[in-house]
């Protein structure tokens, strides 16, 4: 009778750290996917590195987990990052040295360069006589 009531225990308090290592990788999820999209890169993978128990955070008894997250800039290159959390709180992340991704919202150059005279495909928008 005892050891049914301590076994049960243990598995409650098994599925509750398991609980809160998958809440922790959820979070981590959506911390890097809102992270590269600030970076302006395309989040590919992220995976628990290592977990280890620790006291501390909200519940008293809390994890330490170190995150993998791999990135491309470009669809073709990958680079890793890594991401701590202790509970449910991002302690640091760390970024590779990477190529900043293209720029494709860039403007285009229109119009004269220095906004003097000129204005392109013939037409002329100075009115001083200066330009020729």
């Amino acid at each position: 009778m005892m050891t049914d009531f301590l076994l049960i225990v243990a598995v409650i308090v098994i599925a509750a750290f398991f609980w809160q290592l998958r809440q922790m990788a959820e979070m981590s999820r959506i911390f890097a996917t809102k992270e590269c999209q600030k970076q302006k890169v395309q989040l590919l993978a992220i995976a628990q590195e290592t977990a280890k128990p620790s006291l501390g955070g909200s519940t008293g008894f809390t994890w330490k987990v170190k995150y993998l997250f791999e990135f491309s800039t470009d669809g073709i290159n990958q680079y890793r990052g890594s991401l701590w959390m202790h509970g449910k709180k991002i302690q640091k992340v760390q970024w590779p040295i990477f190529p900043e991704p293209e720029w494709h919202d860039a403007p285009e150059s229109r119009g004269t360069v220095g906004g003097g005279c000129g204005g392109g495909r013939g037409k002329s928008n100075c009115s001083s006589g200066g330009c020729k």
